[in-house]
């Protein structure tokens, strides 16, 4: 991102406004990325205490707050700045969540019944 600012600098300075737009779309690009890879981790880390919950049929405290921290932040990292829009759209959340459910099975495998279950047992219990 340093070297991108340079050049956002530079192209400014020079009149190269075109250039200077162009770099700018391509941080716009970065930093929505680097918002959604947040928002796939808060959600393995969701999905990784709902597994928890659901196969073990019990929710300790630690578990609710995380899950209920995970929900908050997903939420504010989704909405946008102008706080009307959204990164993620109703529609498109679907296979990201599908992705996420199958990103956390493993690391809660190791979790659940003190990693007893192996990972294809783990995904067979779950009511997907």
């Amino acid at each position: 991102m340093t070297q991108e600012l340079i050049d956002l600098k530079t192209s400014i300075l020079e009149g190269r406004y075109a250039d200077a737009l162009a770099i700018v779309d391509e941080l716009e690009g970065m930093s929505k990325q680097a918002i959604l890879r947040n928002i796939d981790s808060f959600l393995v880390r969701l999905f990784i205490h709902l597994i928890k919950n659901q196969v073990e049929q019990r929710l300790t405290n630690s578990w609710a707050a995380s899950i209920a921290s995970s929900i908050l932040e997903i939420k504010k990292l989704n909405l946008k700045d102008n706080k009307t829009s959204y990164y993620i759209k109703p529609d498109q959340w679907q296979p990201r969540l599908e992705e996420a459910l199958e990103a956390a099975i493993a690391p809660a495998s190791l979790e659940v019944f003190n990693g007893e279950l192996r990972r294809s047992q783990l995904s067979q219990r779950l009511d997907k």
